[in-house]
């Protein structure tokens, strides 16, 4: 028969030395390596641990001369837990107390009349392996217990069912400012915008069922009401047979505030150069040709009869140049004066644009936007906005009704692009440079941009923004890009 090689460090505690007789030739009849300590009573076994010493297994028979019983299961139990499985060998038979010492923490539970050779190995093998497989279990537990704890970004456990909080670090408590017993009385619901609650309800539901890492942005109320946005990235965990969720939550805050001041910088020079392009073109090119006219008039009376249709001609060709240059000037530095309102601005971009007359455009431009202060910084990046969406629609969308709603409603501005062209598949258009800039102009006010699209059905662009971003202080656009007035 081939014996286990391993080497084995075994500790049997037993004080009838036939006992311990046999079971040391039961186990050297399976393991080619029992390294085997032998102690009588309970005063040797503790005087062998004050010495530290190191077993794969205890052997522990049940009735010592100086200690016995429950007593004496719990007193091994509490020297021997961190370093070593416990198996009772005894010769009394009582299920009850069996099971109450399995219970306890004792790894098995055998009786020296029914001992073998195969049998003892056995349950050495499996409680060996059970330990190590709960040691390295408590391990893995107590390191993602101080990664949790210890972790300097604001981390959570939710039920998935339930959106409930179960656990939550140290890190979250100081960015949200609730105490631990509070979170765990809360749920995800209670640190949203009331206005985000359905909604992040439904997104939520479908990203718990996720095996996956789960990433998504928010916004986020902290107990002071301050809002903060996060960047969410969640991953399933079960605890306790539940299935739940692990969060990591990342403070953005700061980031975007940053990034949204780089953006304003970029677009300000953008508008710089746009007005300077277009000041060119209306105080010096429109100007010659204005004087070119002028001088052609002078030819009156000069040219033969003949040749006055060419005349004629070069006067009409002229004043076509005039005024593509004029729509284009405009159309680069829109200027809304004191005598000008957003309204009349978006008119004139309509005019300005080479519509087919087939192509209806309808503005409804609701009379709370007539009412609201609106910042110039907001008026020219709705402008600019709409702007660019017209050069799509007429670019590729073959639409014959634009339709434009500019409203004011739960506190937020409301601007709506809508045509009934041929539209597109979301999931397979790739998304432009034009798209991205009208996306990062409504970031700019923490607004929200949507595209709904399909192929057949049109296309629509939704721009939300809170009213409460629109007038924050931003940089001043100079060079009279924007001066005086509100529309």
């Amino acid at each position: 028969m081939n014996r286990d090689k391993k080497t084995y460090r075994i500790l049997v505690i037993e004080d009838n030395p036939g006992d311990f007789a046999i079971v040391e030739d039961l186990l050297t009849e399976q393991m080619e390596v029992a390294v085997i300590t032998h102690a009588y009573n309970y005063s040797e076994v503790t005087d062998l641990f004050r010495m530290n010493p190191v077993f794969d297994i205890i052997l522990l028979d049940l009735s010592l001369p100086d200690k016995n019983g429950q007593q004496l299961i719990n007193d091994i139990l509490e020297i021997s837990s961190l370093c070593c499985p416990v198996i009772i060998l005894t010769g009394h038979t009582d299920i009850d107390f069996s099971i109450k010492s399995v219970a306890q923490g004792i790894s098995d539970y055998l009786l020296k009349d029914d001992l073998s050779a195969a049998i003892l190995y056995k349950s050495i093998i499996y409680a060996i392996e059970r330990k190590k497989n709960i040691f390295e279990l408590e391990s893995s537990q107590k390191q993602f217990s101080d990664l949790f704890n210890l972790s300097p970004q604001p981390m959570w456990v939710f039920d998935s069912q339930t959106l409930r909080f179960i656990k939550v670090n140290k890190a979250t408590i100081i960015l949200y400012g609730y105490s631990e017993t509070e979170f765990l009385g809360m749920s995800l619901m209670d640190i949203k915008r009331p206005e985000d609650i359905l909604k992040f309800a439904s997104e939520v539901r479908k990203g718990v069922g996720r095996k996956e890492i789960y990433k998504s942005s928010n916004w986020h109320q902290k107990k002071s009401g301050e809002l903060i946005e996060v960047e969410i990235y969640s991953t399933p965990i079960i605890i306790n047979n539940r299935s739940c969720r692990s969060v990591i939550a990342i403070d953005v805050t700061e980031k975007n505030q940053y990034e949204n001041k780089i953006t304003r910088a970029i677009i300000k020079t953008q508008e710089d150069e746009r007005y300077e392009i277009g000041g060119e073109l209306h105080d010096n090119v429109c100007q010659i040709l204005a004087a070119s006219q002028m001088s052609l008039g002078m030819l009156n009376g000069w040219v033969p009869k003949e040749k006055t249709s060419f005349l004629e001609q070069c006067r009409v060709h002229i004043k076509m140049a005039l005024d593509e240059i004029r729509n284009l000037s405009h159309r680069l530095a829109p200027a809304f004066f004191d005598d000008s309102t957003l309204e009349e601005a978006f008119k004139t971009l309509f005019n300005s644009f080479t519509v087919n007359e087939d192509v209806e455009v309808l503005l409804h431009y609701h009379v709370s936007v007539k009412k609201y202060p609106l910042s110039m910084e907001i008026q020219l990046n709705l402008y600019r906005i709409l702007q660019e969406q017209l050069r799509n629609i007429l670019k590729y969308a073959r639409a014959n009704i634009i339709e434009v709603n500019l409203h004011i409603y739960n506190n937020k501005l409301k601007m709506e692009i809508t045509d009934n062209g041929i539209g597109f598949d979301m999931g397979a258009a790739k998304k432009g440079i034009g798209l991205a800039n009208m996306k990062r102009r409504t970031e700019l006010f923490s607004g929200k941009f949507e595209i709904i699209s399909s192929p057949g059905n049109g296309c629509s662009i939704v721009i939300d923004i809170p009213l409460s971003k629109i007038n924050l202080p931003a940089a001043t656009i100079e060079k009279g890009i924007i001066s005086g007035g509100q529309g």
